[in-house]
């Protein structure tokens, strides 16, 4: 059910002005985020960027939170935890090429979540990361 809320949701990108050839803003991609969410549970209580900072910092379990790789500031630029590679910051405040794309987001999310928990992400994960990653400014430590 969450994957057909999520096609819907990229289906309907259309609405919020994103095809391929146009970029749509982390706002748009978290009110898509919620748009699925809410087709997928009639429990749904919106995003939480405290939740998503919480989630952002904790390792659930493993060797590895996104504050591994990103740091525990995203406005700043990370490394990879295995290989090094420079990573760019990955607040949108901080970088504004960050979750102007659906493809992207979803490629990415779907690659760090399987390092992290082991498995996907669920739309509630990604609209709280989402939205406490909208709200790190460029420089703050949050």
């Amino acid at each position: 059910m969450v994957k057909a809320g999520f096609i819907a949701f990229a289906a309907g990108s259309l609405v919020f002005g994103a095809t391929a050839a146009h970029a749509l803003s982390p706002s748009d991609l978290l009110k898509g985020y919620e748009a699925s969410a809410r087709s997928a549970s009639t429990s749904f209580g919106g995003f939480s960027a405290q939740r998503g900072r919480a989630f952002f910092q904790t390792t659930h379990g493993g060797d590895w939170s996104c504050s591994s790789c990103h740091t525990q500031n995203p406005a700043t630029t990370g490394k990879h935890a295995k290989t090094n590679k420079t990573i760019a910051p990955l607040a949108p405040a901080a970088n504004p090429d960050r979750f102007t794309s659906v493809a992207e987001a979803e490629k990415w999310f779907k690659r760090n979540c399987n390092d992290v928990l082991g498995r996907e992400c669920t739309t509630q994960e990604k609209g709280d990361v989402l939205a406490y990653l909208m709200q790190v400014a460029p420089g703050a430590a949050k």
